[in-house]
């Protein structure tokens, strides 16, 4: 009887250990793939028009965090095209904004909720409307651990909440930052008039994105909507806050 062939232990063990990495590569790369699907199966908020090439899909990401100058005509202007889409909106921690200037902005008044002071326990507050509001604008009221926003972050994600932080200080887990430069104020004269609008150049810069994009608009124009006035355009990055990855 011929004998079998006999493999040396270490050539063996080798052998294991190569099927074993691979298994493992290709475990990883299934997952990779489940991660990728579910994220390009969500969904993106409408922004206008005029703001859509800021953004690489046209939109803002669903279950994510932006970084928002503090402008509160930016704020009406971000949470009016889903509001008028039939979703509810929310805005917390902006005792100051003001009901009729979103209405004009075109936000729906009746799909609107207000949290005007939540002081320090914000977070607790955005983490209970995340359950049933898909877009919520905040301006935080304190500083918190980066546990708790890490927890914030990973529960706006799992429930398909966007985040809207209004701050000087850009988030550090954003998925990208929307900022207004050199606004200009129409309707004001020398001590009496009204505002009707305002000119601004408005630059987005994302993950996805990482090159400025800029859009001069004036918001908002007699229907409540936003005008451009000059195509987008990338704007130079000098001064840009940086974006970090986040794994999740």
């Amino acid at each position: 009887m011929p004998n079998a062939l006999r493999v040396p232990a270490a050539v063996g063990t080798a052998s294991e250990a190569s099927d074993s990495r691979a298994g493992d590569i290709m475990r990883l790369r299934r997952k990779i793939t489940r991660m990728q699907r579910r994220r390009s199966e969500y969904p993106i908020l409408p922004v206008a028009p005029a703001l859509a090439l800021l953004f690489p899909d046209g939109g803002l990401q669903v279950g994510t965090v932006y970084s928002l100058a503090p402008s509160p005509g930016l704020v009406g202007a971000l949470l009016s095209p889903i509001s008028r889409a039939g979703s509810w909106c929310a805005a917390v921690g902006m005792p100051t904004l003001g009901i009729e200037a979103l209405a004009g902005h075109g936000v729906a008044l009746e799909r609107l909720a207000l949290v005007p002071s939540p002081g320090a326990r914000w977070v607790s507050v955005v983490s209970a409307l995340s359950e049933v509001v898909p877009l919520i604008a905040v301006r935080p009221s304190g500083r918190v651990g980066d546990g708790e926003l890490s927890r914030l972050t990973a529960r706006l994600r799992d429930r398909g909440c966007t985040l809207l932080l209004v701050s000087a200080t850009p988030w550090p887990q954003s998925e990208g930052v929307i900022s207004v430069h050199d606004p200009r104020w129409h309707g004001a004269g020398e001590g009496w008039g009204l505002i009707d609008g305002c000119e601004m150049t408005i630059t987005a810069r994302t993950r996805r994105s990482p090159i400025p994009r800029s859009v001069h608009v004036r918001l908002p124009d007699a229907h409540g909507s936003i005008q451009e006035l000059h195509g987008a355009q990338e704007r130079p990055a000098t001064h840009s806050p940086r974006l970090l990855a986040v794994a999740g």
